[in-house]
């Protein structure tokens, strides 16, 4: 029998969505993907078009995520809402030391396995929440824009969308999560007042100057967790959350062979340290495609010995942001830098 050179990894939740985009970029890097979830139908159906192992395993029953995992050496969390899946998905990767990565984009679920960093540190491995679109990416942005720095006198990070068509899991997710989001002002962390504040920004082409909202998501948690913020702030254009908000919104249709909708972001992420300055902008298509190619790149960081630590860590904590950004595909993002780049703030 031939030994396959590369490991097999778990992907719960492989039936979603980003699932579906997780398991082609593992297959595209040369892992061998196990789809794991709750669903035994839709895993059924899955294995029929995409020729993969299936095992099925409920997030109540820790023995069947026990046998779930057994013989993988790590697993992509891909299905939410992590407030109700992340402990138990994370609890039977510890039992089995092996990594843990998800794309949680909650702040109470991010928190939550950030705090499990000795448990992770027993069992001799990387635990690394929100290594997704939102959390992950601007994390790495930030991290590499103070370039090495571990505090931060402003960290303002801005995420424009020309549009949201969301997927299942996000409105169930939208449903699920009641606690209310934090930033950081004056060196204090503060819970986003309602109304929330509003503000125009000013994105790089194609998205222009665009009206803002404050919106921190996990990118609130994950920054702050290795980086000493006295500010942070996240904000979002209002068209992709109008979007968001109206039911009758689809979910997303694929405008190419790969998967990807035609839907465009920018991610625009500015800090300031004394006198640096530097802006880091993030560009692409399709927020859930894009996830992908961060979950699986840091997964494979992980197993080559390309992470800092083992324990449970933020992206720009784990990884070196610079390189790991350089390493992305251009085909799914871009990312440009600027010193000295100005204002902070309304702009």
């Amino acid at each position: 029998m031939t030994t396959h050179p590369f490991p097999r990894i778990a992907v719960y939740g492989a039936y979603g969505h980003t699932g579906r985009f997780v398991l082609a970029e593992l297959r595209r890097r040369g892992f061998v993907p196990v789809a794991c979830g709750r669903d035994a139908a839709r895993l059924h159906e899955l294995a029929a078009v995409a020729d993969v192992e299936v095992r099925v395993a409920s997030t109540d029953d820790p023995a069947a995520l026990d046998a779930a995992f057994a013989g993988t050496a790590a697993v992509l969390h891909c299905a939410g809402p992590f407030l109700d899946t992340a402990a138990p998905v994370l609890e039977a990767a510890l039992r089995a030391r092996i990594h843990y990565l998800d794309v949680a984009a909650e702040q109470r679920a991010v928190t939550d396995v950030l705090a499990r960093d000795d448990e992770a540190k027993a069992a001799g491995v990387t635990v690394v929440p929100a290594m997704a679109f939102y959390g992950g990416l601007a994390d790495l942005l930030a991290s590499a824009a103070l370039d090495g720095a571990t505090d931060a006198d402003t960290v303002d990070i801005a995420v424009a969308l020309d549009g949201w068509h969301p997927t299942r899991g996000t409105r169930l997710t939208g449903e699920r999560n009641h606690y209310p989001r934090t930033y950081i002002e004056h060196g204090r962390t503060r819970t986003v007042p309602d109304p929330a504040p509003v503000r125009e920004t000013d994105f790089p082409a194609p998205f222009g100057r665009l009206e803002t909202v404050l919106l921190p998501l996990s990118e609130a948690v994950v920054v702050p967790h290795h980086i000493a913020c006295r500010n942070l702030h996240a904000w979002m254009n209002l068209a992709p959350l109008r979007d968001l908000r109206d039911p009758a919104t689809p979910a997303p249709v694929a405008a190419d062979d790969s998967g990807r909708s035609v839907q465009r972001f920018a991610v625009d992420v500015r800090v300031r340290r004394g006198n640096h300055a530097c802006r880091a902008i993030a560009s692409g298509r399709d927020i859930y495609a894009v996830t992908a190619p961060l979950l699986v790149e840091a997964l494979q960081r992980i197993l080559d010995g390309r992470v800092r630590a083992r324990g449970a860590l933020a992206a720009g904590q784990a990884f070196d942001a610079r390189d790991f950004l350089a390493a992305l595909d251009p085909a799914a993002v871009t990312v440009t830098f600027e010193v000295g780049a100005g204002s902070i703030g309304a702009r």
